[in-house]
């Protein structure tokens, strides 16, 4: 059975629906195909929406712990395990819901089932005896947990991210195999839910690819509350035993064995190139799975677009969405582009951690010439008032101009504030751009403001730092 339209997309996450959507807009028919039952793909379903309800659930139980020093006792509190994961998959379901509303408003048909290329312009459902036979197709099929074959994931006690969002229990000892921002988003979960945590990271720092100062707060944070935190450590081996999962570590300060309830690795996620039969299609894949493409979003097939975490670091949902935007307008004949100067990363752990732009270490490793300002948030009225005055924010500065090169800020609320700079940089703006717009007092977006004065010298609420 043959299904003709113009478009098609694979995969309905952030960057497949955005794709369908605005093609749909632009008066295309549209076919989008989704493997799975509900649409959204992996960010709304098992991914950035429900790791972001189980984090606020998990700040609300933080600060009603830390409000003793506002004079302010509550009592500890009863965890509806149940509850909190219904709210998690409420959220989840409104969501979900909605998207498949908005394809039913636009008449974007959805057909569910694995799709694979079986030439350049047609595509076989799975189990079915449906081909779908297209003028133009935007690829958006995302990633995959990436997982080490040594490891048991057979057994239940050794999750991947996907199982962790599950909420099936909380254990009482749990190891985080990997410390960029999945696996410590969800320690800052499973922590404030009742589980003793132990991150094992291989590299020098948590969140390798935020500079190390914008880390440390979290670090210094999180070192008092969790079990340990092996830094340059490597996990040898895991075995299931009935006691637990048993766990051999390699690293000056790691125990040469440990056992633990439960495992979470998490340690990234590999581009889903190679299980398309993309090949049949002509479309050039890489041996790690990632499909190359121009500006316009085109692949090395004219007539085959792709976006996402196929295409690429970083694997963002917003990255995502607006590559879709652009492969579905220039599938309708638009003149458009991606061209982003700066893609702002988060990690939504307490604190928050936020950088956009260039990083102080990339800005090193080019040998560039480049001045910073640094704002310490303990000189902050409001994060004082907040009772959260570990934060800091940094900004970086070419040295001639002062054009701004990049931002981070590590603290509450970072994932919000860290718009303004990444505005700021798109629009090239210099220090006093920035210095010179009047931010809102008392508020945490004025550590923006305070750290470029910082590098211009110009601060008042602090000693300006000596000119070298």
């Amino acid at each position: 059975m043959i299904t003709k339209t113009q478009v098609v997309v694979i995969g309905s996450g952030p960057g497949g629906y955005t794709a369908a959507f605005r093609a749909a807009d632009l008066g295309k028919e549209v076919i989008l195909i989704e493997r799975y039952e509900a649409l959204g793909g992996v960010c709304l379903n098992v991914g950035c929406i429900p790791s972001k309800a189980l984090l606020h659930t998990a700040q609300v139980i933080n600060e009603a712990e830390e409000a003793t020093h506002l004079g302010v006792t509550f009592n500890e509190p009863n965890i509806d395990i149940n509850g909190v994961r219904s709210n998690k998959e409420n959220i989840v379901s409104k969501l979900t819901a909605g998207i498949k509303a908005l394809a039913k408003a636009r008449k974007v048909k959805v057909i569910t089932g694995y799709g694979k290329f079986i030439s350049n312009n047609q595509i076989a459902i799975n189990d079915s005896d449906e081909v779908i036979e297209f003028e133009q197709c935007v690829i958006a099929a995302g990633s995959r947990v990436t997982k080490i074959p040594a490891f048991p994931f057979d057994d239940p006690r050794v999750m991947d991210s996907t199982d962790a969002l599950e909420l099936s229990d909380i254990p009482k000892r749990l190891l985080i195999v990997g410390g960029g921002i999945i696996g410590l988003e969800m320690a800052t979960v499973y922590e404030a839910l009742g589980s003793e945590i132990t991150v094992v990271e291989l590299s020098d720092q948590l969140i390798a690819s935020a500079d190390k100062d914008i880390v440390n707060p979290l670090f210094r944070r999180i070192k008092k509350r969790y079990a340990n935190i092996f830094l340059n450590t490597k996990v040898a081996s895991m075995e299931a035993i009935d006691e637990g999962i048993k766990v051999g570590f390699e690293g000056k300060k790691a125990p040469e064995f440990d056992t633990f309830d439960k495992v979470l690795v998490s340690i990234g996620r590999s581009a889903n190139g190679k299980l398309i039969d993309a090949d049949k299609a002509g479309v050039e894949v890489d041996d790690w799975g990632f499909i190359n493409v121009d500006k316009q979003m085109k692949t090395n097939v004219e007539n085959i677009y792709a976006i996402g975490d196929i295409v690429g670091q970083p694997m963002l949902a917003h990255k995502a969405v607006h590559e879709a935007k652009v492969a579905a307008e220039v599938i309708c004949g638009h003149k458009s582009g991606f061209d982003a100067l700066t893609i702002p990363s988060v990690a939504y752990t307490d604190p928050e951690i936020a950088w956009t732009g260039k990083t102080e270490k990339e800005l090193k490793a080019e040998g560039a010439d480049y001045t910073k300002g640094v704002f310490p948030w303990a000189a902050s009225g409001r994060s004082l008032s907040i009772g959260r005055s570990e934060g800091v924010t940094k900004g970086l500065f070419d040295a001639k101009s002062g054009k701004i090169l990049g931002m981070g800020i590590c603290g509450t609320n970072a994932g919000e504030l860290i718009a303004e700079a990444t505005l700021a940089i798109e629009m090239g703006c210099d220090m006093s751009d920035i210095a010179l717009t009047i931010h809102a007092h008392p508020t945490l977006s004025e550590t923006t403001a305070f750290a470029v004065e910082m590098a211009e010298g110009t601060i008042t609420d602090l000693l300006p730092p000596k000119k070298r």
